[in-house]
């Protein structure tokens, strides 16, 4: 077994090797960006390397100064994780021409699954199925012959890129180019697969474990059908569609198409199946490295994958067979994105200002702790966290119960779309297909402010705003003092994006009333202890996690502006036209210039993250009163952009 093994990745992957490699006895060697100095993996291995700039193909896609990290290092092996370099032949030959042992299967293998066509052709000569298809510089002419709808698919990679779903003759040619020009842009090759799309489909895939003395198992499946744009977020073991039998002939499938390559290590091949037809799969691909989702897996059969991976690595045999393999319990797993599904999944960040996970009651892989910076220039995904029970309905309730007691404040993420979709009535019941998410989508991140938390927010400010010391003088009371009673303090609140409620607010925050918006009056009062905010409104009292952030207040995981900054510069519902960035990012266009006439709905400037454009526009007509930013200009979620005055102002 290796003494010193590098992990060429970052993030929870990074983070939960290394947790393997520590229970081995293993020397662990991170590798990191100037981006990433002080992230979790670094903080958890034993050694960290600087590799370059923020830049992906500077540090983390670079193999020449991955490979320098492990040599200087004294490492012997290098694991990849998922994604950068872990299906790159490339990269595993330069690790054997360096010495060093690359924790995955041969260069050969990654070669003939990294090709979908080539893929589809081997497991073919295997016997195992695969959906009718065609591909070749006479797609359109093939397509014909396969029937619509058709999946337009790039050969050279995954990932969603590149992906159309075509349903008719006429909308093939612009389907072709637009496939083409995506792919050619994502992975440097424009040649596409056309497969025959499986009506009501369902993602299943099977992991397989192979060592190089010829045995190869399966581990089960996985179910992935929960997807939107074909990334997969909720995943579970094993599938509530499959009886025992069809579970032996994929996992038998799935063996064969390992064998096929000569595979060695852990891999996962993907079938389709029809939720109709739940007897009848087809092979999509095989990816030929540890899966996001293995957690499920290893929850459900008692296998660290990570582990065997090592050992395979290593030369070892298999320690277990075939018949060792059994499925107990169910593991449900839902992937922790930085990222706003109420104003369409625009990519989110900043610093994790706090940070509270139900780890006693659930597995949770992560890969940052309370003060990361989450940035921009990775995957957004933070964590994930995966659920084990004796049923399935079990291990949705725990997951979906544990969800709600994560505290995120700094970052907004996808935690309330997971709980919706982890309620919805379908997927409890088990009746799912890869276009659920699409199709529920609206309900799904509908998630208006609670009015708990804007009561909450209005007495947050109160006692902000309220005078210390033993003596007070009632003219400095924020609640108005006046003969007879105190008047009453009007306040808007709300999300940056976001219509703000007004919240009215009479007397101090120790005793007060509360109104939202057209409500009754009810009896409210709040207090701090420690670094959490207590309110009491309705004869219940909640307590929240409080932190401010520039312009941005966070109660519980919910972000607002602060409500006078709301109800002064105007936001929705006032006079002016505030505009704030819904993300952090940078501003990438500037379209309009200081005192220049818009119209509501106007472009105003572009701002960019994660390689995703969001087009800020005008809120109301008027004129461009302020133009706060520059292109280039690094923007906080919440931050004034620009102010639109009404023409009469």
């Amino acid at each position: 077994m290796f003494d010193t093994v590098l992990v060429a990745n970052r993030g929870e992957i990074a983070v939960r090797v290394t947790q393997t490699l520590r229970r081995m006895g293993i020397r662990s060697v991170a590798v990191h960006s100037d981006a990433d100095e002080g992230a979790r993996h670094v903080h958890e291995a034993d050694v960290a390397v600087r590799i370059g700039p923020a830049a992906a193909r500077e540090s983390y896609l670079s193999i020449e100064r991955i490979i320098d990290a492990a040599l200087k290092t004294g490492a012997q092996a290098v694991h990849p994780g998922y994604g950068f370099l872990a299906e790159n032949a490339a990269f595993a030959r330069a690790c054997a021409e360096a010495g060093l042992v690359f924790v995955g299967p041969p260069p050969a293998a990654i070669d003939a699954m990294g090709d979908k066509i080539r893929a589809k052709q081997t497991v073919t000569a295997a016997g195992v199925p695969v959906v009718p298809g065609a591909f070749g510089a006479d797609i359109e002419h093939a397509v014909a012959e396969i029937g619509f709808p058709v999946l337009l698919k790039p050969s050279a990679g995954g990932g969603g890129k590149g992906m159309r779903l075509v349903h008719s003759l006429d909308e093939l040619p612009a389907a072709i180019e637009s496939a083409q020009r995506e792919a050619r842009n994502s992975f440097g090759d424009d040649t596409l697969l056309a497969e025959r799309f499986v009506l009501n489909p369902r993602h299943i895939e099977i992991q397989v474990l192979a060592d190089a003395h010829g045995t190869v198992l399966h581990l089960g499946e996985r179910e992935c059908s929960l997807q939107r744009r074909h990334q997969k977020i909720i995943e579970e073991a094993p599938s509530p569609l499959l009886d025992d039998e069809t579970r032996a002939r994929m996992g038998k499938s799935a063996a064969d198409a390992a064998a096929s390559v000569g595979y060695t290590g852990a891999g996962t091949v993907e079938f389709i199946v029809s939720a109709d037809r739940p007897d009848e799969f087809f092979f999509m691909e095989m990816n030929t490295r540890l899966q996001v989702e293995h957690p499920v897996t290893e929850l459900v059969t008692g296998v660290d994958l990570v582990e065997q991976q090592l050992r395979v690595a290593a030369g070892e045999k298999l320690s277990l067979t075939q018949e060792d393999i059994r499925l107990t319990g169910h593991a449900v797993e839902a992937r922790i994105y930085a990222e706003d599904p109420a104003h369409g999944f625009l990519p989110t960040g900043g610093t994790l200002l706090a940070l509270e996970e139900p780890s006693d009651r659930i597995r949770i892989d992560s890969g940052v702790f309370e003060g990361s910076v989450v940035g921009s220039d990775y995957d957004p995904m933070l964590a994930k966290h995966i659920a084990y029970a004796s049923t399935r309905d079990d291990a949705l309730r725990k997951l979906r119960s544990a969800l709600g007691d994560v505290t995120v404040l700094g970052v907004t993420t996808n935690i309330p779309f997971l709980r919706a979709l982890l309620a919805d009535e379908d997927v409890v019941a088990g009746r799912l297909d890869t276009g659920l998410v699409e199709r529920k989508l609206d309900a799904l991140v509908a998630n208006p402010m609670p009015e708990d938390v804007l009561v909450a927010a209005a007495l947050e400010r109160a006692l902000a705003l309220e005078p210390r010391g033993e003596t007070v003088d009632p003219w400095d009371i924020p609640g108005g003092w006046r003969v007879g009673q105190p008047a009453w303090t009007s306040w808007l609140v709300g999300a940056p994006g976001d219509e703000p409620v007004r919240v009215r607010l009479r007397g101090r925050a120790a005793s007060a009333e509360v109104v939202v918006g057209d409500g009754e009056p009810i009896a409210a009062s709040a207090w701090h202890e420690g670094n959490r905010l207590y309110v009491r409104s309705g004869g219940v009292t909640r307590s929240y996690r409080h932190a401010r952030d520039g312009e941005i207040t966070w109660i519980g995981n919910w972000p607002l502006r602060e409500p006078e900054q709301l109800s002064r510069k105007g936001g929705a519902g006032a006079a002016g036209g505030a505009v704030s960035s819904p993300m952090p990012g940078t501003v990438l266009l500037l379209k309009v210039a200081a005192g220049e006439r818009v119209t509501a709905g106007q472009p105003l400037l572009v701002v960019e993250a994660m390689k995703m454009e969001h087009t800020v526009v005008a809120p109301i007509d008027g004129a461009v009163a302020e133009l706060a930013v520059h292109a280039g200009q690094q923007v906080r979620l919440g931050q004034q952009l620009a102010v639109v005055a009404p023409l009469q102002e």
